[in-house]
């Protein structure tokens, strides 16, 4: 049975709508043709992250979430995925959006990477971020 289960390492964050969240992040991989075995969010803050950030990926920087794929095998998909939320606070307020707009479009990243799209060149991230627009979209529809 597929899994798709949200932790917190932080006492004052709660995160709500659940069970949108996970009807929403399920249609998203079977849109995309996936699967998912188990994916774990955790929301942590930016101390947490970047502990994770230069232990396991040698990058001394704030970033907003780190995915972390248990099998090389694509499908289904098995991973952790990592959110900050002081970064997502502070993207949404540098792009004038929502808290929930941003950190929607930050747990969207996280699936599309992990369904193959990347974003390290300008081309990539402009799929990358049209990817997430769509989400969004299916997000307001549910």
């Amino acid at each position: 049975m597929p899994t798709l289960s949200f932790h917190s390492e932080l006492s004052s964050f709660k995160l709500k709508g659940k069970s949108k969240l996970r009807k929403w992040l399920s249609q998203i991989v079977a849109i995309h043709q996936g699967s998912i075995l188990s994916i774990n969010f955790i929301f942590c803050d930016d101390e947490y992250l970047l502990s994770l950030n230069k232990t396991h990926l040698q990058h001394d920087t704030l970033t907003d979430i780190i995915t972390f794929r248990y099998q090389e095998h694509p499908l289904p998909l098995e991973s952790d995925i990592y959110i900050s939320v002081d970064r997502v606070k502070e993207n949404a307020c540098q792009y004038n959006v929502s808290f929930e707009n941003e950190l929607n479009r930050v747990m969207a990243h996280g699936l599309f990477h992990l369904l193959g799209y990347k974003d390290k060149t300008t081309a990539e991230a402009k799929i990358m971020r049209e990817k997430e627009d769509e989400a969004l979209a299916l997000w307001l529809a549910i």
